[in-house]
């Protein structure tokens, strides 16, 4: 039986896991926490506890029967918790056909809304983003030590039902930021869970897939479009001033680019079903 253990079923992940449960798969999720670990479980699936600090025996077993890893948790100072506690059992994993990463497209830095595409060079700015930098480059070399097949796949900003601008309007809880020129990718989360499949599916010619849509936009025209959905007025515009953002939110104004997906489509054969932001908001309005 195919099974897929997930280092870390949060949103992204367990959208693929429901893909791939509905087709018979096995799923294992870890959780930092014990009532994270009993969520999965309530889901149907097998939760374990994984905090990132120490190896479990759990964790170890379940990686002997697993046919596909998926890590989707944050790295620390030096690089990849699981791949850190785990090396010798990813090593000697049997069954073991394919690893795969949730990355970031903050890796290439700012492009001052400039191109990108995975053979331009990383030039993290963020200290999260330099991270996630080191993480990719220990799995890599993992995968090349090993023989185990591991692909990258760098998203940007994720959004799908319950974590989206519509949601947020509709919790007023939204802001108009206006900073000229200012662009970035994004993608819906049922378009990972089917381009991470289709990384999964292999074999594939490359190792690093930017997960994105066809169309980089500005946040404020996301916001103006998602309330006319809505049909209500959008926020008043606010200018751009970074000591008014949260880190996170600093990050995302302080990089512009439109990343490439040209391989995701040629290599992958991924078929978006929501290539733009407006495909993937007009179907979140219309699911209520």
């Amino acid at each position: 039986m195919t099974h897929l253990l997930a280092f870390g079923l949060g949103y992204s992940a367990r959208w693929l896991a429901r893909h791939l449960a509905s087709d018979g798969w096995s799923i294992t999720g870890t959780s930092r926490t014990d009532q994270g670990a009993a969520e999965i479980t309530r889901a149907g699936w097998q939760g374990l506890v994984f905090d990132g600090t120490a190896r479990t025996a759990d964790v170890a077993a379940s990686l002997a029967t697993a046919t596909h890893v998926l890590v989707s948790i944050p790295p620390d100072g030096s690089g990849d918790p699981a791949l850190h506690q785990y090396r010798a059992e990813l090593t000697a994993a049997p069954c073991l056909a394919w690893v795969g990463y949730y990355s970031t497209v903050g890796v290439y830095g700012d492009h001052a809304g400039g191109p990108v595409d995975e053979d331009t060079p990383v030039a993290p700015r963020s200290e999260r983003s330099r991270r996630r930098c080191v993480a990719e480059r220990q799995w890599l070399d993992f995968g090349a030590a090993s023989g185990k097949r591991v692909t990258i796949l760098r998203l940007p900003g994720i959004y799908g039902p319950g974590r989206s601008t519509i949601d947020s309007l509709k919790a007023g809880t939204a802001r108009r930021i206006v900073k000229p020129g200012h662009v970035f990718n994004r993608i819906h989360v049922d378009d990972i869970a089917t381009a991470t499949a289709a990384a999964m599916a292999g074999p594939t010619r490359h190792a690093i897939y930017n997960v994105t849509d066809d169309e980089p936009a500005s946040p404020e025209d996301v916001i103006v479009f998602a309330a006319s959905l809505l049909g209500i007025p959008e926020p008043p515009a606010l200018p751009f001033d970074v000591t008014n953002l949260s880190p996170m939110a600093a990050s995302f104004y302080g990089e512009s680019k439109r990343v490439s997906n040209v391989r995701l489509k040629t290599d992958l054969h991924v078929n978006l079903r929501y290539p733009t932001f407006r495909d993937g908001l007009r179907a979140i309005a219309a699911a209520g």
